[in-house]
């Protein structure tokens, strides 16, 4: 074989193994959606806090999810997944239940103490 040859095989080889490589890193980055299912991430505020108002709101992140509820109320969240809700706590201890579903059926629940003083 000439050297021409050797360098067009080699880049055949190159450019089929390059593609494999972006195809199964791709397919591995969709299985983890599947793989994982939905995911609640509350930023704030923290669990157990002891707040001194009334109105608050609850901000936090939410993955691979179709539907997410706050108290069995339907919230709406942001294309990255961000979520913004306020809401009004009772005096005492308040427990706030985030549920997310995802289009598999799984779903996924983080329940929120805090405590209005």
């Amino acid at each position: 074989m000439t050297d021409r040859h050797k360098t067009r095989r080699l880049l055949k080889i190159i450019s089929i193994s390059l593609f494999v490589l972006i195809f199964l890193g791709y397919a591995l980055y969709e299985i983890q959606r599947i793989a994982f299912g939905p995911r609640i991430t509350i930023l704030s505020p923290q669990n157990g806090a002891v707040v001194s108002e009334s109105f608050m709101e609850i901000t936090g992140v939410a993955k691979n999810i179709k539907d997410i509820t706050l108290n069995d109320r339907k919230i709406f969240i942001s294309e990255n997944g961000d979520f913004k809700e306020k809401i009004l706590l009772s005096y005492g201890y308040n427990s706030l239940t985030l549920e997310a579903s995802d289009k598999f059926g799984r779903w996924t629940e983080k329940t929120l103490e805090i405590i209005y003083k």
